[in-house]
């Protein structure tokens, strides 16, 4: 592996071991499940809005390295973000990882750019996703990614 993809291997290690924002918010007025069947990810998110934007955010669940460092690395770059701007990074995010766009614009978020090379880890690396978009939606049903 290249340097850079080692540390990109490091980063989703380092918030795998030491998820930010893991736990469940007591506060929250949207909350969202979600369940990767395949691989046995399981979360729930937690969000605080004030107003249009996202003021707290937090994970709880299980998961493989992948679903549980995506959800941390999602914490981290929506608080504080507004509802659109989330969306908006989403929309990047989810063809990244895909292997149909760029990594452009996504910050830290570029170290799930080669998921796309393990088409069975694309739905740990979007279960996150899917769930803040059903919690920020309302969306009471589960998520599923299968």
């Amino acid at each position: 592996m290249n340097g850079l993809g080692d540390l990109y291997q490091e980063m989703i290690l380092e918030h795998y071991k030491s998820p930010r924002n893991f736990g469940v918010l007591e506060s929250a007025d949207h909350v969202a499940h979600g369940d990767n069947p395949l691989c046995g990810d399981k979360i729930a998110v937690t969000v605080k809005m004030k107003g249009d934007r996202i003021e707290d955010i937090k994970f709880k669940g299980s998961g493989c390295a992948i679903s549980t460092a995506s959800a941390s690395l999602m914490t981290e770059a929506v608080k504080g973000k507004t509802k659109g701007e989330a969306e908006s990074l989403y929309e990047k995010f989810h063809p990244m990882v895909m292997g149909t766009g760029s990594a452009e614009g996504v910050g830290k978020l570029e170290v799930f750019s080669g998921v796309h090379e393990f088409p069975i880890r694309v739905k740990c690396a979007t279960l996150a996703w899917h769930t803040l978009r059903a919690a920020l939606e309302g969306n009471k049903e589960p998520v599923s990614t299968e």
